[in-house]
Parts: C-alpha cells; sequence; structure tokens
C-alpha cells in the first residue's frame, strides 16, 4: 500500500473513531442531559401526548389527562382550576409549575421507581403511563378557604394555609387572585403565548402563590414569636406575669413623636400588665418594651426555631424564605418584637409558628404530597412525618395557648369563636407604606387541647375600607369557617 492510500485509510479510521466516540457520548453520557434541555422539542412533543397520572384530592382528579383528538394524544385538564390552580400549578408546551413540576418524574412516567412499569409497556408495545400523586389536602378546608377569600370581594390579595400540627401535612392552600392551568395547558399553543403574556404581566399577579411566595411583616400575629421568646427566657415565666404595659412607648434612640408607639386604644395598663393581658389586647408598648429588653439574638433564635431563614417545602417549587435578620439595630429589634422592622413572612411560616405551638413546641416539616403509585395503584412512596425543630418546651407551648384562648374569648380574635370549642387565636395588622392599607393577618387553631388544624389568613388587598382593615375583621371568619371545616 503506497503512502497517499495508508494515509488516507488512516484518517478515515479516526473519522469513523470519533464518529463512534461522539454517538457513544450522545447516547449514554449525556442522554440525561439532553432529555432535561428545554429547547429538545422531541422530548417536550413525546411528554405532551404522553398519558400523565393524576393529581388526586381524597378520590377525585385535580389534574388528570383525557384522550385528546388533535396531534396530541392527551389533554392535560383540571376540573377545578382556580380552587387548586396554585397546588396543583399546570402541565404547559412551555413548562409546568406547581405540583406538575415537582413531581413530574412520576407523573410523566419517568421516575425510576417506575422501571418495571416501563419495561412491561415497552415489551407490550405499550404507551408509557405515568404514576399518581396523592395530596393531603382536605377538599372541605380547600373549599372554604377559597370560598371565604372570594367573599371578600373582587380585588381581594391574599393566602390561606391550613395544616395538620401533629404531622405537618398541608390540609389547605390557597392563593387569590387565581387563574385557570386549563388555559395554560391547551394545545393551542399560539392562544397559550398570549394567555401567559397576559398573567405574566397582570399587576395582581395571579400566577403568584402567595401561600408560599410571598414575604410580608406579619405584624401582631410575630407577637406570638416574642411571646414564647419571653416566655422560655425565664425572667416572665407564665402568662400571669407582670410586663411593661402603658399607652405609649417610645422607640430606644429616639424622641419626639417620630419615634412614639401607641396601642390604638387598647386597654394596656397604666405602666404595667400581664403577659395575657398583653397578648389579647395586643399591646405594642408591652411587646417593643420586651423585644428590647430580651435583645435580638433571643428573638432571632426564637425565629429560627420555627423555620425563619430556612427553607423547609420539599413538595412545592419556589418556596421563599421567611427573614428574621441578626443585625437589627435597638430601634428596630424593638419594631422586630411587633412584627414589623425588617422581619417578613410567607402565610405558611406563620401558620407553622402556630402548629409549633398546637404540637406541644414541636414544629413539624410541612409537606402535601402523602403518596405516590403507581398506574397499577401500586403505593411507591408514602411520605412519613417528620420533626424539623423544638421551638419551646412543651410547658411554654400549654401556657401560650392559654394565652391565645384568652385572646379568642375575650380579647382582639373574638370573631374565630366556635360554640362548644376552645379557639387559639392571635390577629395580626401589619403597616406597610402610607400609599396602601395594612396588611391583615391571622392565625389560630382548635380545639385548644389536642389541636387537630392550625389556620393561617393573609389579607394583603381587598374592597375593605382601611378603617375596617384587621386581623379580626378580616382574618378570623375564614379561619373560623376552615377549623369548622375540618373538624365537622
Amino acid at each position: 500500500m503506497n503512502k497517499p492510500i495508508r494515509t488516507i485509510s488512516i484518517f478515515c479510521l479516526l473519522l469513523f473513531l470519533a464518529l463512534m466516540i461522539n454517538a457513544t457520548y450522545l447516547q449514554y453520557v449525556a442522554a440525561g442531559d439532553l432529555n432535561k434541555d428545554p429547547r429538545n422539542r422531541r422530548i417536550i412533543e413525546a411528554s405532551f401526548s404522553r398519558e400523565r397520572g393524576a393529581i388526586l384530592v381524597g378520590r377525585d382528579p385535580m389534574a388528570e389527562s383525557v384522550p385528546s383528538d388533535d396531534r396530541f394524544d392527551y389533554q392535560r385538564v383540571y376540573p377545578q382550576p382556580f380552587k387548586y390552580a396554585h397546588v396543583t400549578g399546570y402541565f404547559s408546551y412551555f413548562g409546568a409549575t406547581g405540583i406538575e413540576r415537582s413531581q413530574n418524574a412520576v407523573l410523566s412516567g419517568d421516575d425510576d421507581r417506575l422501571f418495571v412499569t416501563r419495561l412491561v409497556d415497552l415489551i407490550g408495545n405499550a404507551e408509557p403511563k405515568g404514576g399518581s400523586v396523592q395530596l393531603t389536602v382536605d377538599p372541605a378546608a380547600q373549599t372554604a378557604a377559597f370560598d371565604g377569600l372570594a367573599a371578600l370581594g373582587e380585588g381581594t390579595e391574599g393566602a390561606v394555609v391550613a395544616l395538620e400540627p401533629s404531622t405537618g401535612k398541608i390540609l389547605a392552600m390557597v392563593s387569590s387572585p387565581s387563574y385557570d392551568p386549563n388555559e395554560l395547558a391547551s394545545h393551542d399553543l399560539t392562544e397559550v403565548l398570549r394567555t401567559q403574556k397576559r398573567l405574566e404581566e397582570d399587576p395582581a399577579q395571579p400566577l403568584l402563590n402567595r401561600a408560599i411566595q410571598t414575604t410580608l411583616p406579619p405584624g401582631s400575629t410575630f407577637k406570638l414569636v416574642t411571646a414564647a421568646a419571653v416566655l422560655e427566657d425565664g425572667n416572665y415565666a407564665t402568662g400571669d406575669a407582670m410586663v411593661p404595659g402603658g399607652p405609649t412607648y417610645q422607640l430606644p434612640l429616639t424622641s419626639g413623636p417620630t419615634g412614639l408607639i401607641d396601642n390604638g386604644g387598647r386597654d394596656c395598663g397604666a405602666k404595667k400588665t400581664t403577659l395575657t393581658q398583653a397578648l389579647a389586647n395586643s399591646c405594642n408598648t408591652s411587646f417593643l418594651a420586651l423585644a428590647d429588653e430580651i435583645g435580638i439574638e433571643k428573638i432571632k433564635a426564637q425565629a429560627d426555631a420555627f423555620g425563619f431563614n430556612s427553607e423547609y417545602l420539599e413538595d412545592l417549587p419556589l418556596q421563599a424564605v421567611s427573614r428574621f435578620p441578626g443585625d437589627l439595630d435597638r430601634p428596630q429589634t424593638a419594631m422586630s418584637g411587633i412584627g414589623q422592622s425588617e422581619v417578613a413572612a410567607t402565610p405558611l411560616q406563620m401558620a407553622m409558628v402556630g402548629a409549633g405551638i398546637a404540637n406541644g413546641g414541636i414544629v413539624m416539616r410541612p409537606y402535601i404530597v402523602d403518596e405516590v403509585t403507581s398506574p397499577e395503584l401500586e403505593v411507591l412512596d408514602k411520605t412519613e412525618p417528620t420533626e424539623l425543630s423544638k421551638a419551646m418546651e412543651a410547658s411554654t407551648a400549654a401556657e401560650l395557648t392559654r394565652m391565645m384562648v384568652e385572646t379568642v374569648n375575650s380579647g382582639t380574635a373574638t370573631a374565630a369563636q366556635i360554640p362548644g370549642l376552645e379557639v387559639a387565636g392571635k390577629t395580626g395588622t401589619a403597616q406597610s407604606t402610607p400609599s396602601r392599607p395594612p396588611y391583615a393577618w391571622f392565625v389560630s387553631f382548635a380545639p385548644a387541647i389536642d389541636p387537630q388544624v392550625v389556620v393561617c389568613v393573609l389579607v394583603e388587598a381587598s374592597s375593605t375600607p382601611r378603617e375596617d382593615i384587621g386581623g379580626n375583621f378580616l382574618g378570623a371568619p375564614i379561619a373560623k369557617s376552615v377549623m369548622e371545616a375540618v373538624l365537622r
């Protein structure tokens, strides 16, 4: 063989080897990343045409796939769209949110736990099917929460979260305003893009899950955290302890009206009051003084023990982290004691504060996926309740519960009363900017002994006149209806 032929032969061999190496790399090494690449339209087409598993609440599907007569074999539908939109999310040609996103591997059938099912489908030349996801949501509680926010009228922005305190199960999660995920799951892709743009540009942010993605000053509901820190500190060991009171409080290092805080006319004693009365009447002057007294480190440690400054929800994507900074000065520290300054929380976080108190000081990790099953209804995985943290001693939780019961019985939270039951609760009205109305908060649980449900309500905006905005007027009736729905 002469030299030119030998050179060409070696060159062709090298090209062949390069082709084999590249094919091997694409088929085995990079296959996973290529399949997940959002630009891979072939994979998207195949996934969008597949029969996805159902998202179930009780026995009823809140998301399911039905046969379609167009180029895609199956259409994703949402039977109760507005009520469950922020939980189920949507599955679109252009992406997914909510449970559709976090549990996509199971719902699409790509999860490793469905390997045997996929193998059987392959041998039988059948189209692969996805597994189902069972949620922890109580349909009666979800309906009560949804209807409660809707009753506040057009333009309402807010959220409701209900938890089972002993396990961390999410019994209800509603965000307002809502949207119709059926429009985003449509096979009319041009219309989907038009709807997506409209929703994203809507100033009311209907795609935002306010239950877990909005952080706002929690106002006086944060006094539960401050009270827990005070009781745990030991200087004021019970609700009967006398604490600073009075009609006004001058913030540390300030002078004049700018730093003067009052109680809005509520009775907080001449100079002293009991800790129970301070909580029941939501005395700003008491909790400002107490926060300044025990200091930023102890309040932050208590907030962290409830879940502030951390992520803990694994079932839904894009959880916002509730904030309690550790570098506040004295005036800011005092203000943090009443849930203002740089403090910001999600409704889920404030529900966890209530749940920690209701559960004897133990905060359970919240979850909304109860179990996942194969297409043949074989249970592949079931969530086991897990402890997130110990927020306080059981004796502290019991004392704080007694104080919260007094708040509902004769304090600022009377609208949450349920005949024949002891209810524990706390109102909150958080100031924002002078140009907008305050935020109304409410946290409660029932029964006070052996609690079965904790509820947090946030009303960010509504048609309610500014002078009527408050946790008792707006939040307590919704919380009451959700508690009754669970306990009925």
